[in-house]
């Protein structure tokens, strides 16, 4: 939160009377996310003085600061909002004013919105992994899917999953109370039978139609892979939501064995088209955003996302 930042906060606006944006990104471990150029390419896109900034603990000393001091800093600094990421989706809800029906039916918000002096949580994460899933795997057989993580992300995934048809949900975190949590939740909203938890990995893998990886496994600051690779077969469909890099160790080994795959990429686009609308109030060109995206890849504006 520079000098450029707080003087772009008290920007008119552009010759159309627009008022500047300033938003960020709260996470750890997020210096390569690409977020920031799509939403600041969409911006000027649109006409408006948009800068969105990234503010990664990792980068801010030892101890970091703690969540309440950034938020109270983005505030003070003028942001209209921002997003939040790994690890902070539920520790920042304590810290506002309202929920949005979707962020409070998931316990998880990414996109936090400054306005009137009240914080407003949203998740725009469970819409941008259904458009995902909707384009990148029509037709995939999904009687039984596996969820690795039921963290934030993991949690909107789950969502996502059995409002598009789903049948039954086996979930798996390496923190069984957090797996627990979500499947008494998912229960709760969907009716018994759809989710459940999955102490054994391999035994699920054998039951499940697809895997779907929402930890942070497999990310440039924790590389690997969630589970045996040897696990993987040719019939399965294999999801990430991991975009940096956006060609994990688990997606490649999938398709090593044959898998259909989805890269992270959909669910980051579409997300922060969500976003985007949130903070401004002005409908993103989607398309355009994904082209952004794709530039970072050496990938022609017309590439698909998990197709």
């Amino acid at each position: 939160m520079d000098a450029l930042a707080a003087k772009a906060v008290r920007t008119d606006g552009d010759a159309a009377g627009r008022r500047a944006v300033l938003v960020g990104l709260i996470g750890q471990g997020i210096r390569l996310s690409r977020t920031p150029l799509m939403h600041e390419s969409e911006g000027r896109a649109q006409g408006l003085p948009y800068i969105y900034r990234l503010l990664d603990t990792d980068c801010m000393g030892d101890p970091p600061p703690s969540l309440d001091e950034l938020v109270r800093s983005a505030e003070r600094f003028g942001f209209c909002g921002f997003n939040v990421t790994f690890p902070y989706k539920q520790e920042i809800l304590p810290l506002l004013d309202e929920l949005s029906p979707t962020a409070r039916d998931l316990g998880s918000v990414n996109t936090v919105v400054l306005r009137d002096g009240r914080r407003v949580g949203h998740n725009t994460d469970m819409w941008g992994f259904r458009e995902s899933f909707r384009t990148g795997m029509s037709g995939a057989a999904r009687d039984s899917v596996l969820l690795l993580g039921a963290g934030g992300a993991g949690v909107a995934v789950a969502f996502a999953l059995l409002e598009i048809g789903a049948g039954r949900l086996l979930v798996h975190d390496v923190d069984k109370v957090r797996a627990d949590a979500l499947v008494a939740r998912l229960t709760a909203r969907f009716g018994g039978g759809r989710a459940e938890l999955a102490g054994d990995v391999a035994r699920a893998v054998r039951r499940a139609d697809g895997i779907v990886n929402a930890t942070p496994v497999g990310m440039s600051k924790s590389p690997g892979i969630p589970l045996p690779a040897t696990l993987l077969r040719a019939t399965h469909w294999v999801a990430d939501i991991v975009y940096v890099p956006l060609e994990t160790e688990l997606l490649s080994r999938a398709r090593e064995v044959g898998c259909r795959t989805l890269s992270g990429e959909g669910m980051a686009v579409h997300q922060a088209v969500r976003a985007f609308e949130h903070f401004t109030g002005i409908a993103p060109d989607a398309d355009r955003m994904k082209a952004t995206f794709a530039a970072f890849d050496g990938r022609p504006a017309h590439a698909g996302g998990g197709s």
